[in-house]
């Protein structure tokens, strides 16, 4: 398959790549204090973040386009940075970090299950929660250094999501018209489920951030909505413009 249409997308992980070089980190010395429930989230984020992302490099290179490939890997390249970036904040508050968590060897797992197709629909369930989760880390505490390092995961995943979303958008295209809806569908009874899975897991520190488990699950599934818009419809960049 022809995935077509993906080296604006290399041009623009390259370009977010050269403004991150830029701007630099940000002031680790500066230290970071919250409370044990919260750094017990980011611990378990941290380990969701890490990886080598192997698996889907590999499947991406069998799509037949070099640039999907290419902007695949630069992705990947972007999530490890998060695992980087959690994890000097957890050393600037004297956390250490964990070896693994039962919550990520599930997803990676299932992920690997099948193929591209198979494996994005479960990356995106992770992506679309990761949008709620450092927007609230962002916005509900008072430490500036943990403010910054959510602010710069979110960006980024903020433009993670439109980028999967059009990648299968083609791939959906491949099934019959009235397969489609149906697999967004389950997708998002599957996002459902992880969704209050998170929120009971993190309930602790939703509260300590002002969220709460329910609003956090309402969040994530009301965003979820534009998502399967932008997969389903002709023109899924659109939800870069919406979201």
């Amino acid at each position: 398959m022809h995935t077509g249409g993906f080296a604006k997308w290399t041009r623009r992980f390259e370009d977010e790549h050269e403004r991150r070089r830029a701007l630099g980190d940000p002031d680790w010395g500066q230290g970071a204090t919250l409370h044990p429930a919260v750094w017990a989230s980011i611990q378990r984020f941290q380990v969701g973040e890490d990886g080598d992302g192997a698996d889907l490099a590999r499947k991406a290179d069998q799509a037949d386009d070099a640039d999907y490939g290419q902007a695949v890997r630069l992705f990947i390249a972007e999530e490890q940075n998060h695992a980087r970036l959690l994890a000097r904040l957890l050393a600037a508050g004297g956390m250490p970090t964990l070896t693994g968590h039962w919550s990520d060897a599930a997803f990676v797992r299932l992920r690997r299950l099948m193929g591209l197709r198979t494996e994005l629909l479960v990356l995106m369930i992770a992506e679309v929660v990761a949008l709620r989760y450092y927007r609230a880390l962002r916005d509900g505490t008072d430490d500036s250094l943990t403010a910054d390092v959510a602010g710069r995961i979110l960006s980024d995943e903020q433009r993670h999501v439109p980028f999967h979303c059009e990648r299968l958008h083609a791939s959906l295209a491949e099934l019959p018209r009235a397969m489609r809806r149906p697999v967004m569908s389950l997708w998002r009874l599957l996002l459902l489920a992880v969704s209050l899975v998170v929120a009971a897991d993190h309930g602790p520190a939703l509260r300590r951030l002002d969220v709460g488990r329910r609003r956090f699950v309402i969040d994530v599934m009301t965003s979820s909505r534009a998502v399967v818009s932008a997969v389903l419809a002709p023109r899924p960049d659109s939800w870069t413009k919406a979201g």
